[in-house]
């Protein structure tokens, strides 16, 4: 799995519409053959992951930390799954600080795992068709 890093690259995927929702998340997908000034903006063919997390919902940096890794850690465990295609994670409201005092809660870490799950469940791709077997 790679990480998105350049602008372009955040925005060729950010250009279409979320393929997938969940309260707190949107994913965002594009297909790897985008290019940028005559280069390939994925140059390797593999899954392609970011994350956008606004200041807007998530406002200490903590709490876009703690859900920043839960992200990259939900989609490693699923490397073999995801599609070779570039993903977008990108957080659409906030989670309750009433709900969650803490940033680093376990409650917080439980509810952002399974909304993940939720999220990539919808884009993942069976073992077997993406190895040929």
């Amino acid at each position: 799995m790679q990480r998105l890093r350049s602008r372009q690259q955040f925005q060729a995927v950010m250009a279409g519409a979320p393929v997938a929702k969940t309260p707190h998340f949107a994913l965002h997908r594009a297909a790897l053959s985008s290019a940028h000034e005559g280069r390939a903006l994925f140059p390797v063919a593999d899954a392609w992951l970011g994350v956008l997390l606004p200041k807007r919902w998530a406002r200490r940096a903590v709490t876009r930390n703690a859900i920043r890794r839960q992200i990259y850690e939900a989609a490693r465990q699923r490397t073999d799954t995801l599609p070779h295609a570039a993903l977008v994670v990108r957080l659409r409201s906030e989670f309750s600080r009433q709900q969650f005092v803490s940033a680093t809660s376990e409650p917080l870490k439980r509810a952002v795992r399974a909304e993940l799950e939720q999220l990539l469940a919808r884009v993942l791709v069976p073992a077997e068709a993406r190895h040929g077997v």
